[in-house]
């Protein structure tokens, strides 16, 4: 075990001395910002471009990115993205080989490459984070926001900017105050242009080349605004939004052409952005290296066989599905103004935030996302219906706004509770790539007895398509099933299942809330001529910003009840769809590489080696195929939001379908107590 150790903190020694000889104190410009949680961009760019290139480096990232790419099962979508996500295509394979050969003056340049790279795929589950350089968020004291106005949409500089920003504390504010920039007579400004080009054009580039995340183009132009959520610490936020907040230091100002509010005047105004150190502490340009760019001990996989060992009692894994990075780092506590009044039902401590809207029908579910304490979300969500039912709500809505996702057993659950245990399977077909080296590692595991504690591609992971569980020694992979796409060949898995029980809690048998049509009035006009209108008793709302395991929930609310979905907020004219990006299950790379050491593969040539730097990339392992065409993955499925209602007479119905598309006022976009009462 030691031989195959030492080269890696070889290697390590090496680049750190190559990259990181200390410069003298006076010109030392990660010195000069040590220890300061705001500094200006310029400053802290020059910190993180200090770094010269290394080839060694280079190397190694892009060989583990191109074989993590060998399991990413949307691969071979990118080469023609099907309508309407073709701003998604590309051939990853050519970008790689086109980084590979790019002459790149220091390590910043080549990472800030990496990431647009993966950031364009559009796939949040699929990016590249290196430590180093999102170690610092670039903030602007101007978050936009598109609010409906006399019938007209415009973009704003939010209305509560100043209440939003002021909650970063002083060191941010008193930075402005020292060079006598007053950002706070910008807010509730009528933005014009932004960098020269009308405001909404300049929000559609920050979509296309900023915001990634998303497959649909529209979900991403609501990111890029500023907008509520319910942030890491189960707490009401607001986002800053894309443009005001983006990951990587990358611009020093904006200008914008507005006119403040109160006044009819344009005026031209260049706002610079300011720093925000988040990284790990250091004191020079040696000790930001060594703490925020060299692999550290928790950068790479490990092999589980070695440590159970000293875990005699492991229990199985859950499955995630969910966005890292950009959105805890730009929440900001929501406001006080803006907080609901309304007194919290019970089971509103975790994720889940429940109440009661002031027509004693309604029964509001706010899920910030799928993550969190696994039984606790379902406790709380037990907790929440029992105290609607017994208060005789007979409405729920469901808020998905900025949900990132979660555990993807926590999501089919919540499908479950609201459908009824009598429904049957709650989730969808899946699959994963039998590239080779996933091949070798389900016959490893297999062959040395590996199961669910150590490893997700052990079969009694998995259910087959009649729900029974998987014998530990069955071979999914063999044989393979064949998939062409865009002309390729791209054997996957066989289909199976996701086990998910016993949940925590007991699980209504009916829906504790009708899903079919609930007749809502009926007109008696004549003896012949009596009409019935009915519509459903579950809707959901959300900006389109619902990712992961939220993505799957809504579609299967969609695809297997046609529940009322309503989306806010975009660019006047164009849609957005209520799914983000849905995939099915993540593995960061430390669970890639933990797959093929506790294998026994990491020798393998097939393997990637062990990151040299601190870093992450991520990918979709696993695809979740469409109830109503299962040759689709949903995420390639376009869905819009839409409300149904059926209108009957004596002699025949005629159903209706609307999409439900409302833009944000300012009283809704950050304020979700009057979102709520208005849907």
């Amino acid at each position: 075990m030691l031989s195959s150790i030492c080269p890696t903190f070889v290697a390590l020694a090496l680049v750190a001395a190559s990259l990181a000889i200390a410069a003298p104190a006076a010109i030392d410009p990660c010195a000069k910002i040590a220890g300061v949680p705001f500094v200006p961009t310029a400053d802290a760019l020059a910190c993180q471009k200090s770094f010269p290139f290394n080839e060694t480096l280079r190397q190694n990232v892009l060989t583990v990115i191109s074989r993590v790419f060998d399991f990413y099962t949307f691969e071979d979508y990118y080469l023609k993205s099907p309508p309407p996500f073709q701003e998604s295509t590309t051939n990853i394979r050519a970008d790689i080989a086109r980084i590979s050969r790019t002459h790149y003056e220091t390590d910043f340049d080549f990472n800030v490459d990496v990431y647009n790279f993966t950031t364009k795929l559009n796939d949040g589950h699929t990016r590249w984070f290196p430590n180093c350089y999102n170690s610092f968020q670039n903030l602007l004291p101007a978050p936009v926001v598109s609010l409906e106005e006399d019938g007209q949409q415009n973009v704003f500089i939010a209305l509560d900017s100043v209440e939003l920003l002021t909650l970063l504390g002083s060191n941010f504010t008193d930075f402005f105050d020292t060079i006598q920039f007053d950002w706070r007579r910008l807010a509730g400004a009528k933005v014009l242009e932004i960098e020269g080009m009308p405001a909404y054009d300049y929000i559609d580039i920050v979509a296309s080349t900023v915001s990634g995340n998303y497959l649909p183009h529209g979900p991403r132009v609501n990111s890029v605004f500023s907008s509520y959520r319910i942030d890491d610490t189960n707490a009401f936020s607001q986002r800053i939004g894309d443009l005001a907040g983006p990951e990587l230091l990358t611009q020093t100002a904006l200008t914008f052409r507005l006119i403040p509010a109160n006044s009819t005047r344009e005026e031209t105004v260049t706002v610079p952005f300011l720093a925000n150190f988040i990284g790990r502490p250091f004191t020079d340009k040696e000790s930001f290296w060594a703490n925020n760019c060299v692999a550290n001990d928790q950068t790479n996989g490990v092999d589980l066989r070695v440590q159970s060992n000293t875990n005699p009692h492991p229990t199985r894994r859950q499955p995630r599905a969910v966005l890292k990075g950009v959105a805890p780092k730009n929440a900001i506590g929501l406001p006080a103004p803006f907080l609901p009044t309304l007194p919290p039902v019970d089971g509103s401590s975790g994720v889940i935030k429940s109440f009661i809207l002031p027509d004693k029908k309604t029964g509001v579910m706010f899920f910030g996302s799928f993550e969190g304490d696994f039984n606790e979300f379902q406790t709380d969500t037990l907790a929440a219906i029992s105290a609607f039912q017994a208060a005789n709500v007979t409405h729920l809505l469901i808020d998905l706004t900025n949900n990132g996702g979660g555990f993807v057993c926590l999501g089919f659950f919540l499908h479950e509770f609201l459908a009824g245990s009598n429904f049957g399977y709650p989730g969808y077909q899946s699959t994963c790539r039998a590239n080779p080296l996933a091949q070798k590692i389900l016959s490893a595991d297999i062959a040395q007895g590996i199961d669910e504690t150590m490893s997700f591609y052990a079969p009694d992971n998995w259910a087959f398509l009649n729900d029974t569980p998987m014998p530990d020694n069955f071979n999914y992979n063999s044989p393979s099933a064949p998939l062409v796409i865009n002309g390729h060949s791209d054997p996957t898995s066989q289909r199976f299942h996701d086990i998910c029980t016993p949940f925590a809690v007991p699980m209504p048998a009916a829906p504790p809330f009708d899903l079919r049509w609930v007749i809502q009035r009926t007109y008696v006009f004549s003896s012949i001529m009596t009409i019935t209108l009915a519509t459903r008793n579950v809707a959901i709302v959300s900006n389109g910003d619902c990712a992961s395991i939220c993505a799957m929930f809504s579609t299967l609310m969609n695809e297997r009840h046609n529940t009322t979905i309503a989306v806010f907020g975009g660019k006047p004219g164009e849609p957005v769809e209520f799914k983000g990006m849905a995939g099915n299950q993540v593995l960061e790379w430390t669970d890639l590489d933990t797959e093929i050491k506790t294998a026994g593969l990491k020798d393998d040539p097939l393997a990637p080696p062990d990151l040299l730097v601190s870093a992450d990339m991520r990918h979709n392992w696993r695809t979740a195929w469409s109830f109503l065409d299962e040759s689709k993955p949903i995420a390639y499925v376009s869905e819009l939001p839409k409300c149904e209602r059926l209108v009957m007479n004596t002699s025949y119905g005629i159903l209706t379908v609307h999409e439900v598309q409302f833009p944000y006022t300012k009283d809704t976009y950050n304020n979700p107590q009057n979102l709520w009462t208005f849907a």
